[in-house]
């Protein structure tokens, strides 16, 4: 015991208003001269204590354990792994994010709604404006890796959904929950960044985003309204817009559409992936089924497919002839 208190510092008054916090600030070695000893021999002594200690804090009531599945986070953990894939190229993380996909698919909806919590394999609450907006942006994060129409199409329906159900016409924003939602005194609205972005923020960015793929004309219109309505805040307290104001930057730079087709050149492919183009969307489709799978979206008309691989650089829906060298890629940007 004197060896154990002296390695974790407790004594008999307490090393903290009376109480023991196990802190460790010496080294075995040490310990061990002290007590002229083995080093062996002292982390034996360790060991057999804390199994002591571990024996008798299992009877105590463990703490409560949230491990439930929030659509929104994983949403966040799906962007996160979309981009680590760009980065690396580590297949682990674009399967991560797909299966990730799956299981809110197959788990988080109830019709055509989206629920927001998972757990003990129920789902339940319907689901806040974060979760729509976060969960559009991740859709759109893989599909621009790995263009499956399913995942643009799933993201194309759920901003209708926004749209319908979230937006307010009157001072234009969203509503933090939707207008079929439990009612409440007043519909709340989260418009700052705080600890996770703001849902007004994000769902602006995903409509902009919308808008590039589908040209329908009324998801700028969102974008613009939000934008007008809460630039004077964002002005006034930048630190709480982040989200936001990219979202501005982008809007009036007006974002570099690079598709490439036919990765069979995966050096290529890699040189545009790699390129820090940060106001840019980057779609990589892979072979000529895929690219007909596409063709009902604007975004991909008048793209064909070649035996060697090619980009198309666009911008204010103008875009270049088929590019097949970095040399005439990088000129176009």
């Amino acid at each position: 015991a004197d060896l154990f208190c002296l390695f974790y510092d407790a004594t008999d008054g307490g090393n903290w208003e009376g109480n023991n916090i196990l802190c460790n600030n010496l080294n075995i070695s040490t310990v061990a001269f002290n007590f002229g000893t083995t080093e062996a021999k002292v982390r034996e002594t360790l060991h057999a204590c804390s199994k002591k200690l571990l024996d008798v804090r299992s009877k105590r009531v463990a703490p409560g354990l949230d491990d439930k599945i929030l659509v929104s986070w994983n949403s966040l953990m799906i962007t996160a792994f979309a981009k680590g894939y760009r980065v690396t190229n580590d297949s682990r993380y674009l399967d991560a994010a797909k299966d990730c996909i799956s299981f809110i698919e197959n788990n988080l909806f109830s019709g055509d709604k989206l629920l927001r919590t998972y757990k003990n394999k129920t789902a339940k609450i319907d689901g806040y404006l974060e979760d729509y907006s976060y969960f559009v942006n991740c859709l759109l994060d893989v599909f621009e890796i790995e263009p499956d129409p399913k995942y643009l199409k799933l993201a194309l329906k759920l901003g209708h959904h926004l749209v319908e159900h979230f937006w307010d016409s009157e001072n234009n924003s969203f509503f933090m929950t939707s207008d079929n939602h439990e009612k409440l005194i007043i519909r709340p609205k989260s418009n700052y960044d705080l600890s996770l972005p703001s849902g007004n923020s994000v769902s602006a960015f995903v409509m902009l985003r919308l808008f590039h793929f589908s040209q329908e004309q009324r998801f700028l219109e969102i974008t613009t309204k939000v934008m007008e309505s809460q630039a004077q805040m964002a002005a006034e307290n930048p630190f709480g817009f982040g989200y936001l104001l990219n979202t501005i930057s982008i809007y009036l730079e007006k974002p570099v559409e690079i598709t490439i087709i036919n990765t069979e050149n995966s050096e290529l492919c890699n040189s545009v992936i790699l390129e820090y183009l940060p106001n840019s969307i980057i779609v990589t489709v892979q072979n000529s089924d895929q690219l007909s799978g596409l063709s009902e979206f604007p975004f991909f008309a008048g793209k064909s497919f070649e035996e060697k691989t090619s980009a198309f650089v666009c911008k204010n829906f103008t875009c270049s002839l088929p590019l097949h060298t970095i040399d005439e890629i990088n000129s176009q940007l």
